[in-house]
């Protein structure tokens, strides 16, 4: 098969943002008065969208939907304000997606980030250009696992699954590929062990983003 496409995840696959999603929590839980949770622990928890993450760091007998939604909004307030602190690329992803521009090979993100915020990180880690589209979360389209987005994608770049590699860090990037029917390729840089992209299914596992041309 010759693949044409590449989709990848943002958060763990392209840019390191964990401190930066860890520190806008934080503030959002301790505004509250809630604790905050050391940056590591956010590894496990991050992937299916704010008001998850914030369903989740929150103390378990204070998990309801209500109080998710205001420590969600008020992260999302303060990360919108201020996404690049800390984050960075990850080595080796910029030279990536230069030597697939050149081989004229389509691609695109695919985050579960809202998608103003998407397209700032996006904006901020890389030269401008290197990226045919840049898809967040958007009103009314689910969020991945649900594979919407990604064909979403499919239908704006002219490409079919079976000619599409996505490429994600989390079992959640994985089982989107499968439910999308594109080549599950996971990355093992990122915020999930190994074995969590195994079990979803990945095909391949890389560690080091060169690797991804080998399949094309």
């Amino acid at each position: 098969m010759k693949y044409g496409c590449v989709i990848f995840d943002l958060d763990g696959t392209l840019v390191d943002t964990l401190e930066d999603i860890a520190v806008s929590m934080n503030h959002a839980l301790e505004g509250r008065g809630f604790p905050s949770l050391p940056v590591e622990s956010y590894k496990k928890i991050v992937g299916w969208g704010i008001r998850r993450l914030a369903f989740n760091a929150l103390p378990e007998q204070d998990r309801n939907e209500e109080t998710a939604v205001m420590v969600a909004e008020e992260a999302r307030r303060f990360y919108a304000a201020k996404p690049l602190v800390h984050s960075r690329p990850y080595p080796g992803v910029a030279d990536l997606m230069t030597e697939l521009r050149r081989r004229k090979i389509r691609t695109a993100v695919l985050s579960n980030k809202p998608d103003p915020v998407s397209r700032l990180v996006v904006e901020g880690s890389f030269p401008r250009g290197l990226f045919d589209l840049v898809q967040g979360e958007i009103p009314g389209l689910p969020r991945k696992p649900d594979p919407s987005g990604a064909w979403e994608i499919l239908v704006q770049l002219d490409r079919t699954p079976r000619e599409t590699i996505l490429v994600g860090d989390s079992e959640i990037d994985i089982e989107t590929a499968v439910n999308t029917g594109c080549f599950p390729l996971g990355v093992s840089w990122g915020f999930r062990p190994r074995e969590t992209l195994e079990k979803a299914g990945a095909a391949r596992i890389i560690g080091k983003p060169e690797e991804l041309l080998e399949l094309l």
